[in-house]
């Protein structure tokens, strides 16, 4: 068995083609989907998070009402860049949305990414400390965010209050017992999977990491995971870590399908640079007939590693296309490969 879930960036625009015009229709289209997946088995309805742009860029309020709409499906993002958040308020978000959901949030977090305007998290109010560049920062925050989840006091209260406190220092509230099992790393190098195992959060692998072999994407991408799952087993926490990869993933079975997606069949890794001289590595998409596509899939080590996977979705498209195109990887793709 292998958790299915997708992962939608959340565009919209004035386009023709588009069904997703407007942030509107970008919002409540992504209920309704994560809706019908549920309905039709899938596991999970992740999200991008990213600012200044027109995309998805405030996870929680859409977080709590799929939450609100939903039963069983895992709701999370991959990822929310922590160098534009405040922790605290950000722990009383992320509880909220837990609750709401009744502990079925998977939130995944990082350190940021190049983004749409030069060092956007100073537009928020934030920058980093003396002898931290804003990588540091994220870093920061995230442990910060981390502490405060567990619970435990640490504000002063008031001797004169508003309201009766309980004894001892007081904590953030709402708070949602076993959520910070529930965090997830989207780490981009093997020393930061390494480091995501050690401060005990789940890892997040996207279709990008940096180069550090010259092999091929999936390859790295599961030398990458092997090194997570012993850095988790030496620090000695308990359970199980868990691990996603994402994946662009189309089964081509009728005659939509051809057009919008039968040009990355046999397409292959690239390379690129998404921070100054570092290349990064970026992994081929799947299209092909179903059969073609198990046989592929089959031969992708960093899938066979993960317990997760997240399928990209294109979410310009609209809920009925993106339900069949989830349906068709359930139906047709899934069994071959024991994911079902």
């Amino acid at each position: 068995m292998k958790k299915i879930g997708f992962l939608s960036f959340g565009h919209w625009a004035n386009h023709p083609a588009y069904k997703t015009r407007t942030a509107s229709d970008t919002l409540l289209q992504s209920i309704d989907l994560a809706v019908a997946a549920e309905d039709i088995g899938i596991d999970g309805a992740y999200f991008r998070v990213h600012h200044f742009a027109a995309q998805l860029a405030s996870p929680f309020p859409l977080l709590s009402a799929i939450g609100a709409k939903t039963s069983k499906i895992e709701i999370g993002t991959g990822v929310i860049d922590m160098r534009y958040e405040n922790p605290l308020y950000m722990v009383e978000d992320a509880g909220a949305a837990d609750l709401i959901s009744e502990g079925r949030l998977q939130l995944g977090i990082s350190r940021g990414s190049p983004e749409q305007v030069i060092e956007g998290w100073r537009y928020f109010g934030y920058e980093p400390k003396e002898g931290e560049n804003d990588a540091d920062m994220g870093r920061r925050k995230a442990m910060e965010f981390l502490e405060r989840l567990d619970g435990v006091g640490f504000a002063q209260p008031n001797p004169t209050p508003m309201f009766p406190n309980p004894p001892g220092l007081l904590r953030l509230e709402p708070y949602s017992k076993g959520l910070r099992e529930r965090i997830w790393w989207g780490a981009a190098s093997n020393a930061t999977a390494v480091w995501a195992a050690e401060n005990r959060m789940y890892l997040q692998s996207s279709t990008l990491k940096f180069d550090e072999s010259g092999k091929p994407f999936h390859v790295q991408q599961a030398e990458q995971i092997r090194l997570y799952k012993e850095a988790w087993k030496k620090a000695g926490h308990p359970g199980e870590p868990r691990v996603s990869v994402s994946r662009s993933i189309f089964a081509l079975v009728n005659d939509q399908d051809r057009p919008y997606f039968g040009q990355e069949a046999n397409r292959v890794d690239q390379i690129g640079m998404i921070e100054p001289g570092r290349n990064a590595i970026f992994g081929r998409s799947y299209a092909a007939e179903p059969d073609k596509l198990i046989k592929e899939l089959a031969e992708d080590e960093a899938i066979q590693e993960a317990d997760t996977l997240l399928l990209t979705i294109p979410n310009t498209l609209g809920v009925d296309y993106n339900v069949h195109v989830l349906s068709s990887i359930l139906e047709h793709v899934a069994p071959g490969l024991g994911w079902r």
